[in-house]
């Protein structure tokens, strides 16, 4: 039988069954919420498990892992680009983008791809949060939010960054504290530890290849600044976290 007629042959089938997928408008609600950092609706959504909800999910495979992962990998393209048109950067949203497929593709059951889709849809969520926020703040600060999420793996500083910006470092901290209320070394210390915190539940490195990576003057100055900004150590983080959505 060739394709021609094996399509008719399954539309015909799919009439008689009276299948439906689910309205469009539940779909675009969910991108709109991502893209529009609305985490309200986002938790709801994910709390309702509407993502493994069968009721009107398309079959893309037979195997019912296979057809999950399937839609994971859907839901994440069209996420990227509903946040990339909404603002987000375009090389973070497909390194988040990478970042989660490959995430998923190491999942084996319905279960851990279900829990890893709330920690996709979240992620987004937060971040394109603070690109909303950051639509009302000054270009500098935006210049400077993106070098540090560019550079995390280097000692960065405030003269570093005030060349970047092409303001006096004095200027660019007093900026940086008016519109973001928090000062430049905090914000590159907040910035490092979530990166470490993706580390410590994504990857074997050791803690003090952890340190060494984000550029920390030691391991034990990164295991102070991680406990004092998450209140757990390191190594408590990893043995709660670590892989928790395989």
């Amino acid at each position: 039988m060739n394709l021609r007629n094996e399509w008719f042959q399954e539309e015909l089938q799919k009439s008689e069954e009276s299948l439906s997928h689910r309205p469009l408008e539940e779909e675009y609600s969910f991108y709109q919420a991502v893209s529009s950092g609305d985490i309200d609706f986002v938790q709801k959504n994910c709390q309702e498990n509407a993502f493994t909800n069968p009721d009107g999910m398309g079959i893309l495979s037979t195997n019912p892992l296979t057809n999950i992962k399937y839609h994971f990998v859907v839901t994440v393209a069209m996420v990227t680009r509903r946040c990339v048109e909404a603002g987000m950067e375009l090389e973070q949203a497909f390194r988040l983008s990478d970042f989660y497929i490959l995430k998923m593709d190491a999942c084996t059951s319905i279960e851990a791809i279900s829990k890893l889709h709330k920690q996709m849809a979240l992620d987004y969520t937060r971040k394109m949060m603070l690109v909303k926020k950051s639509a009302i703040i000054s270009k500098p600060i935006v210049l400077c939010m993106d070098y540090i999420y560019s550079h995390i793996n280097r000692r960065i500083t405030v003269e570093e960054l005030a060349e970047h910006a092409g303001l006096s470092p004095s200027y660019l901290s007093r900026l940086f504290k008016k519109e973001l209320n928090i000062s430049v070394s905090d914000y590159i210390c907040e910035m490092k530890i979530e990166k470490a915190q993706h580390l410590l539940k994504y990857s074997d490195y050791s803690l003090i290849e952890i340190a060494n990576y984000l550029a920390f003057s030691s391991q034990s100055h990164f295991i102070q600044t991680f406990k004092k900004l998450t209140g757990l150590t390191p190594k408590k983080y990893r043995d709660h976290y670590y892989r928790i959505s395989w």
